[in-house]
């Protein structure tokens, strides 16, 4: 509970030695959304080092309730200078000092050693009111080192820090824009080529039996009941890829599965999975495997309105082995500037090395040399979330929170770098 402490708990490391002991403190923290951008220099820092002059960084230092400080940021190390001016750095302001205005923020600066025993230059203290005055002036702290004071008469300080600028911003989270009227927009594509086997077969990836539904399904059911619930009008455009589509056998890479051109939604993820079924016994599985057409065609409606208030996500389920891999980069590219998602799910045994530079989380997608503006893809393989155990519930809850984990964090990023902040939502 905030303000407890628990026991000294002893560490346990080598068996039948005590190897030190633990205390946990816990405070609750505020609620406060603002995040504080800041950036500070010094002048006439001591000279630390024998060769040379010093190697500063600063550590700050929030107060606890009990007194006691934590460190809650480090600065980088600027080398060989008495007069460091360190980059800007980002906080929130509940990090700082809890939302407490009046709190005292410590902060030590020191002198940089590759051994690890960095030299103690000084400190002053300061609180967060005290440091938002400078959003109109500079403010210049004294360094002090307390056993130089006690032990020169004529000190005077050990150098100065200078507060060179500070902002305040709101952070606002998922929530805040769902509320505030944002809508998410749910699309589907499923994978129709022949790579999938014969949907007749058992071996076939698209094989229901009376027991359980094929991987697809699975899949389908377990991401998509979990992003209805964001979903205001619960109709879901529903696409096929990869097949030839009757009447004439034509291959498509997005054909509606409800056989709609004219209005492809269908009416919750069960009509998704109806016409999904519907579709395995009309269509010819085919091929090539083209990411491409589908991910365009949801681009173009998410590009119409870019004002916020409409986000959309695109669940394409594949079993990977995809045929435009140029063109379906370009077409990400293109889409990470517009108010969109795409969520992979890998089905089946195949190694998923495409989709994992898709997904763009190790290395920024890139096409053409133009680089993706934010990652808007997040992969998972299917088979990761198959329980031994055999608990198909578990299975697919954990698979349905790995794949909308990262959607939060890429429609905030795509607010924030349009500055879109979220709508009052409307007093119930």
């Amino acid at each position: 509970s905030p303000g407890s402490r628990t026991p000294w708990c002893p560490g346990r490391g080598v068996p039948g030695k005590r190897c030190g002991t633990i205390l946990l403190l816990a405070e609750e923290l505020s609620n406060c959304r603002d995040i504080v951008t800041m950036q500070l220099c010094a002048n006439k820092l001591d000279k630390k080092d024998f060769f040379g002059k010093s190697d500063p960084f600063l550590v700050f230092y929030r107060s606890n309730e009990d007194g006691t400080f934590t460190i809650c940021h480090k600065t980088e190390v600027v080398k060989n200078t008495l007069n460091p001016v360190w980059q800007p750095f980002t906080i929130p302001v509940r990090a700082l000092c809890n939302g407490d205005y009046d709190r005292t923020v410590k902060i030590d600066v020191y002198d940089w050693d590759r051994d690890g025993s960095h030299d103690f230059i000084g400190e002053f203290a300061t609180s967060y009111r005290e440091l938002s005055r400078a959003q109109s002036q500079f403010t210049v702290y004294e360094v002090l080192n307390p056993r130089k004071k006690c032990k020169k008469k004529k000190y005077v300080n050990s150098g100065t820090v200078t507060l060179l600028s500070f902002s305040v911003e709101s952070e606002f989270t998922f929530v805040d824009y769902i509320r505030g009227g944002t809508q998410l927009n749910f699309t589907v594509a499923i994978d129709f080529t022949a790579s999938n086997g014969l949907p007749s077969q058992p071996t076939s990836l698209h094989y229901a039996s009376p027991y359980q539904l094929s991987a697809y399904a699975l899949a389908l059911k377990a991401v998509g009941e979990i992003i209805q619930d964001y979903d205001s009008d619960k109709l879901f455009p529903a696409y096929g890829f990869g097949a030839k589509v009757p009447p004439d056998g034509k291959i498509s890479h997005q054909f509606p599965l409800n056989n709609n051109v004219e209005n492809p939604s269908c009416a919750g993820i069960e009509g998704v999975l109806e016409s999904y079924l519907q579709s395995l016994r009309t269509v010819q599985l085919y091929g090539p495997t083209n990411f491409a057409p589908v991910i365009n065609q949801v681009a173009g409606i998410a590009a119409q309105v870019t004002d916020g208030s409409q986000y959309h996500v695109l669940l394409i389920i594949t079993d990977g082995v995809i045929s435009d891999m140029l063109q379906t980069k370009e077409a990400i590219v293109t889409a990470s500037s517009l108010p969109m998602s795409i969520i992979i799910v890998g089905v089946g045994p195949a190694e998923f090395e495409a989709m994992e530079e898709l997904d763009g989380d190790e290395v920024r997608l890139s096409s053409r040399g133009r680089y993706a503006e934010r990652d808007i893809v997040q992969f998972v393989p299917f088979r990761d979330y198959v329980d031994d155990s055999g608990n198909q519930v578990l299975s697919m809850a954990r698979l349905a929170k790995d794949v909308l984990a990262e959607i939060p964090e890429q429609l905030l990023s795509y607010m924030k770098t349009r500055d879109i902040k979220p709508r009052r939502a409307d007093p119930e």
